[in-house]
């Protein structure tokens, strides 16, 4: 595979990942991305074996985490019909899958999150993916995000895809409203202050 057909390629993914961002639902307090994981080809695009998007699935989550949820609910049936050169009396070991498979996300896996959940920096390392293709880095709008830094201190290639940072980053930040962000951020302050306050008056 030439050097232009290969950014051809990552590029294309990439855009496929964006098609996963606008689906999420936007809100004010978190980013929308979207992600495709996929089986790698040397004369091709590859074999995607599942794509995700942030709050996808229940629990306030997020799209990287959601693909490798996705990637392991597939039965085997549907491996083989994705892999169809496997024999079909062969069992496809998913996790062995994901070790050879790649993640493209329109933002930077995130390394903390204010929730509480794991980060999915943590799932990807965990799911020992091979490499990860970011479109653009995580803006500190919410945290500091060290996410890159993580996957690559544990191993795993990371590369940055240029020319669709703007679209990343737009996606990313639908249903940001200064004001709807600062009223929310305002609101959980005062929660959290709420909280502390009764604990104190609870110990008094």
């Amino acid at each position: 595979m030439s050097e232009t057909s290969g950014e051809h390629i990552h590029i294309t993914l990439i855009r496929l990942a964006l098609d996963e961002a606008r689906k999420c639902e936007p809100t004010p307090t978190a980013f929308c991305v979207g992600c495709v994981l996929v089986l790698p080809s040397d004369s091709g695009p590859g074999v995607i074996l599942a794509r995700g998007f942030s709050r996808e699935l229940p629990g306030n989550t997020h799209a990287e985490a959601n693909a490798l949820t996705k990637a392991h609910q597939l039965s085997q049936s549907q491996l083989h019909d994705l892999l169809p050169s496997v024999p079909a009396q062969m069992h496809i070991d998913v996790d062995d899958i994901l070790t050879r498979a790649d993640i493209y996300t329109t933002m930077e896996p995130c390394s903390v999150r204010t929730s509480g959940l794991a980060p999915c920096a943590d799932a990807i390392i965990a799911a020992k993916l091979r490499r990860c293709y970011i479109g653009v880095g995580e803006p500190d709008d919410f945290v500091n995000c060290e996410g890159a830094r993580k996957l690559v201190d544990a191993g795993i290639e990371v590369h940055w895809i240029k020319g669709l940072e703007e679209d990343c980053l737009r996606q990313a930040r639908r249903g940001h409203d200064r004001s709807q962000v600062e009223f929310h951020m305002i609101d959980l302050l005062y929660n959290l202050l709420t909280i502390l306050f009764n604990r104190q008056t609870n110990r008094s």
